[in-house]
């Protein structure tokens, strides 16, 4: 690979977007916000992103695109151009960058998206060419160079190649490179897919622990109501991550308001404040959005960590998005996992659901179907259902030996 050019000058532009219509840049009260959300307590403080020193950046489709038809250079070099400069400022960036179906659309020359998994999947292996050397050649303008991470929810889910990706980016981190993320669309089916870059980056941020997550989009942040059906919505700029009250007001369970792909959003910084990070969920339209949110300035809506941080190997547990089955509590041991910080014992489980072999990755219910936790399960589904609700003493009389005393110990378990 050709070294990079030597690197120019910062100028980081105006208006990065001149075909993009201009948004006001006024920013909300959070005494304006919905009383029933728990704002933070600062309305006019420095942003979470100037104390941070290691990012993820997550830009969406139509922020690198020409509204969906094949990338927009000028909009990669001016994301360049940005996280050049918070390089500058001894910041690590790693971009988790949608766009690959979009420009693989373009060289193809369709118009239409296909509907068609292995059409999709062929545009992406398209795009992705274009996509890596778009943002190659913008970094390299600024002497830095670019890693490709494609990743899927298996890479996340078996845990060496887990940890084998977590040493790669730390790795490329410690040497300057700027990783460039997405999923692998080329070989996921939608059984096994992300769902969507919002929580790939939430995955990524608890990945290499950083210190916030900034989530860009084409809003201006988080409303009270969707904004486009509601032009009195009011704007909420300061509130805490993994608050239920934000869940239902972006359109969760129990709520009939939808804020176009805001709960996605939510629920990401929701998965990144258990790793203790900050989420920003901002307009990528907002000139040179990145570098004014490193020097401080409040943009967006800013969600505080402030849930209690798991460890390592508990995020782990609690980001598996795909679950091998579901064991069924009663009340007792409901508590106990909850209240006593108790591991899970045969003689707790009413009742067990779908398949799994020992070590797989099985939520907790409670009678209700609500999960309260999730864990590795020690015993396969088949036994597991023999042992249940039988004390474990009774383990090896019934399966002919007893390999643990518990179902799911509470140091490979989490609370979730």
């Amino acid at each position: 690979m050709a070294a990079p050019r030597p690197p120019r000058r910062l100028a980081v532009t105006n208006n990065p977007f001149p075909h993009s219509v201009t948004r006001r840049a006024s920013r909300g009260s959070p005494r304006n916000a919905t009383p029933v959300i728990a704002m933070t307590a600062q309305t006019s403080a420095v942003s979470v992103i100037s104390a941070a020193n290691r990012l993820v950046a997550k830009v969406g489709s139509s922020l690198v695109t020409n509204e969906g038809r094949g990338l927009d250079r000028a909009a990669v070099g001016h994301w360049a151009a940005q996280i050049a400069a918070l390089h500058q400022q001894g910041k690590q960036v790693v971009l988790v960058s949608s766009g690959a179906i979009a420009e693989g659309m373009a060289r193809l020359g369709w118009r239409k998206r296909p509907s068609a998994m292995h059409e999709l999947q062929a545009a992406a292996a398209v795009g992705q060419m274009g996509l890596c050397q778009a943002y190659e050649a913008a970094f390299a303008e600024f002497g830095l160079r670019t890693a490709q991470i494609l990743l899927t929810h298996e890479d996340l889910a078996d845990r060496h190649r887990y940890l084998n990706a977590r040493s790669t980016l730390f790795a490329l981190l410690r040497l300057g490179v700027v990783p460039i993320v997405n999923e692998n669309d080329t070989v996921v089916t939608d059984e096994i897919r992300f769902g969507d870059n919002d929580t790939l980056g939430a995955l990524v941020t608890n990945l290499i622990e950083a210190d916030a997550l900034i989530i860009l989009t084409d809003q201006r942040g988080l409303y009270e109501a969707d904004p486009r059906r509601d032009p009195a919505a009011r704007f909420v700029a300061h509130a805490q991550a993994g608050d239920a009250a934000l869940e239902a007001m972006a359109g969760g369970a129990g709520s009939g308001v939808g804020t176009g792909g805001m709960l996605t959003k939510i629920l990401a910084a929701k998965r990144a404040a258990h790793s203790g990070a900050h989420t920003v969920i901002a307009s990528g339209r907002e000139r040179n959005v990145l570098t004014r949110l490193a020097q401080g300035e409040c943009i967006g809506t800013e969600l505080r960590a402030v849930l209690p941080v798991w460890s390592a190997r508990k995020q782990w547990l609690a980001d598996h998005l795909r679950l091998r089955g579901r064991v069924v509590l009663d009340d007792g041991a409901v508590h106990a996992l909850l209240h006593e910080g108790k591991s899970l014992l045969p003689i707790g489980v009413a009742e067990v659901q779908g398949e799994f072999e020992r070590g797989d990755v099985v939520a907790c219910v409670d009678m209700h179907g609500r999960e309260c936790a999730r864990g590795l399960i020690n015993y396969s589904s088949a036994d597991t259902r023999r042992i249940l609700r039988q004390p474990s003493s009774q383990i090896a009389r019934i399966l002919g030996s007893m390999t643990d005393p518990e179902l799911m110990h509470r140091d490979n378990l989490v609370v979730t």
